[in-house]
């Protein structure tokens, strides 16, 4: 029996693919993009809040919006800490995901559907994620 060699190395958490706008004075529709590896919120969400900025503060609200998404479960518990988890099937803004920081702000992000393939999802990443134009 021949065994295929094992790879050296195999991150634990797969690297999040996450492009955020410059913050600025001016308020934007969009604060950058997030491209989840699959639509299960439970396993994609710890993921997203633990590579976000700390300047952002701990985010204890997030509501994911279309259909795209698993049923999302009230509430979680990542870091130590309660995150209220809401799923909004049919808002106006139908890709995106809405995260809620008190005291620090709102952002937000543009949802790269999981089955995107690379050369689609790049330019998505990159206009979600343009500074304010000169």
């Amino acid at each position: 029996m021949v065994l295929a060699p094992e790879p050296l190395y195999q991150p634990a958490h797969p690297v999040l693919r996450l492009s955020l706008a410059p913050r600025g004075t001016l308020p934007r529709a969009i604060d950058g993009a997030w491209w989840p590896r699959s639509y299960d919120v439970l396993a994609e969400l710890p993921h997203l809040l633990a590579g976000l900025p700390h300047a952002w503060g701990d985010v204890s609200s997030v509501t994911v919006n279309g259909p795209m998404w698993s049923d999302a479960p009230g509430r979680m518990l990542v870091a130590n800490q309660v995150v209220q988890v809401h799923r909004n099937p049919t808002a106006p803004l139908p890709h995106t995901v809405l995260l809620l920081a008190p005291g620090r702000g709102r952002w937000d992000l543009l949802v790269v559907p999981p089955d995107t393939t690379e050369q689609a999802a790049a330019p998505l990443m990159a206009a979600a994620s343009e500074g304010p134009a000169a």
